[in-house]
Parts: C-alpha cells; sequence; structure tokens
C-alpha cells in the first residue's frame, strides 16, 4: 500500500473549521446513542472518527450530513449553530457524503453516475437534451484532477474495481461543491491495494483544500492519512488527539478496547494459573484448561 501518511497543510491547521460539535449527543427515548462529542473539521484537513460496531459512528455521520438532528449540543457550520432540515440543506452548504452503497447505478456507465441526478442539458425548452459531449468531458477532467484516469467512461460503473468506484464518487461529491467530504467506511470491503488507491484519494482531496471526515474501524488506515484522532466507545469519546500526540500503537490499543483488554487478559492469566504482569500486551495464556483443549 502506498504511504498517503502526511501531516495537513498549514493552512489548513490555521484555518477555521467549517464544521464544529461541540457536546453533541443524540438520544432516543431513554437511549443515548451519542453523548458527549466534540469535533472539528478544518479546510485541508483529514478528522478520523474510528470505533467498533455500535460504537456511535453511524449516528454522527447521520447529525452532520443532517439526516438527523441532534439533541444535546451544538452544531456549527462556518460558525453559525445550525439544526439541518435534511441532507439537501447539508449539500448546498457543502456537505457531502459519500455512503459505502456508494448511491451509484451498476448498469450505468461512468459519466453518466458522475452527473446523476445533476445532469447537464443544452437547447431550449421544450426540446432540451442531456449535453453528453460536455457531461463526459468534465467527468473526465475532474476524475484526472484527482488522479482517477479511466480509459472508457462508457463502461458501466459495476465493472469497475471497488476502490475505484469509491473514488469516482470523491470526485463527483469534489466537483459539485463540497467543502467537507464525509466517507463512511470506504475501505471496508476492500484489499490493500484497492484500499490503498481510496487513501490516495483521501489524501488529494485534502491537497485540494477539502476538510475530510474518514469513518473507518481500521487504525492502521486511519493513521496513513489523519490529522486527528477521535474514537467514539459505546456513543462516548474514548480518545481524541492531533496526530502528532498519537502513535499507530497507542491509536490501536485505544481502538481495540484499552481497559477492557487489560481486564480480560487479567482474567485470562488468571484462570490459566499465570500472573497478568508476566504476559505481554495481546497474549494469552501458554497452558491451563484452553491449551489443553486445543
Amino acid at each position: 500500500m502506498a504511504t498517503t501518511g502526511t501531516t495537513g497543510s498549514a493552512e489548513g491547521a490555521g484555518a477555521e473549521p467549517v464544521v464544529v460539535l461541540r457536546n453533541v449527543g443524540k438520544s432516543y427515548g431513554n437511549v443515548h446513542a451519542l453523548r458527549g462529542v466534540d469535533l472539528q473539521v478544518r479546510p485541508g484537513r483529514v478528522s478520523c472518527v474510528l470505533g467498533d460496531n455500535g460504537a456511535g459512528k453511524s449516528t454522527l455521520i447521520k447529525i452532520v450530513s443532517g439526516l438527523h438532528r441532534h439533541t444535546e449540543g451544538e452544531y456549527l457550520i462556518d460558525g453559525e449553530p445550525v439544526r439541518l432540515s435534511g441532507p439537501r440543506e447539508a449539500l448546498e452548504r457543502g456537505i457531502a457524503t459519500v455512503y459505502q452503497d456508494l448511491a451509484t447505478v451498476p448498469l450505468m456507465p461512468v459519466w453518466r453516475n458522475f452527473f446523476l441526478g445533476s445532469e447537464l442539458t443544452r437547447g431550449p425548452w421544450p426540446f432540451r437534451r442531456l449535453d453528453i459531449a460536455r457531461m463526459k468531458s468534465v467527468a473526465d477532467r475532474e476524475l484526472r484532477a484527482m488522479g482517477i484516469v479511466l480509459d472508457d467512461l462508457e463502461r458501466p460503473v459495476g465493472t469497475l474495481s471497488g476502490g475505484q468506484r469509491q473514488s469516482v464518487a470523491i470526485a463527483r461529491a469534489v466537483h459539485f461543491g463540497a467543502r467537507v467530504l464525509i466517507l463512511d467506511e470506504p475501505t471496508a470491503a476492500l484489499g490493500v491495494k484497492q484500499s490503498g488507491v481510496v487513501l490516495k484519494h483521501i489524501a488529494a482531496a485534502r491537497e485540494r483544500g477539502l476538510g475530510v471526515v474518514f469513518i473507518t474501524h481500521n487504525p492502521h488506515h486511519a493513521h496513513l492519512v489523519g490529522d486527528h484522532f477521535t474514537v467514539l466507545r459505546l456513543g462516548e469519546v474514548e480518545l481524541d488527539a492531533p496526530r502528532e500526540r498519537v502513535t499507530l500503537e497507542e491509536l490501536t490499543h485505544h481502538m481495540a478496547g484499552g481497559s477492557e483488554l487489560a481486564a480480560l487478559r487479567h482474567e485470562l492469566a488468571r484462570d490459566g494459573g499465570v500472573d497478568a504482569e508476566d504476559l505481554p500486551d495481546g497474549a494469552a495464556p501458554s497452558d491451563g484448561p484452553s491449551a489443553a483443549r486445543a
């Protein structure tokens, strides 16, 4: 995999944040799906949000993208407190979300998917028709600007690799004016090579000045491109730190459970007749009942 881990631009580090969450929470009746979350998304920076299944990542995406409204705290865009009415308002304010399903039509060609729902037309009404030549030209130019070179834009998008489809969705969002790009687990179903392709395009989006929110459960992918890390656990913040203050090992430790793993290691060591202090991180006892059953 290509190493794309670079710190954000100096401009991004000092720029005012586009999106700010302050002590944001979301409750469904007596159930707290999210509580006390702070997040800042700055131009030219990649903010990684990590967490296991059920950690609250999906709820956070829905709040930022306008699908759900928060029930606690403040949500600000360009310094203005907002309560978005829906994803369309978020898009109008420059916040685009690329979900895992990518919202593409597999049998349609690449250029048509690029403009899906925003097709270019020409001619007067009622003789208006699709401007196919211009859409192909714009799609090719924008894809190449993101480092995506496709020989045939007539190919059905479903024939592309998973990494290429993710890249097309990212380039589409950038073209249509995204200032903040939210990526929902873009590497979850991809192999090492295709994940590397997507990570390079995340870095390219950052270099073009976008604020990127990279949702993932993979600390290695996050550490390659991230400038700031927020780890969620059971709807609350487990870790909130900039890149320079957290190593990959520390990020993995928090992502894997931290204190919960330590408690489990202590319990396994006790059951196996071995002192917990004698075990390295992540190790299991080599003797005892578990070993006897192996």
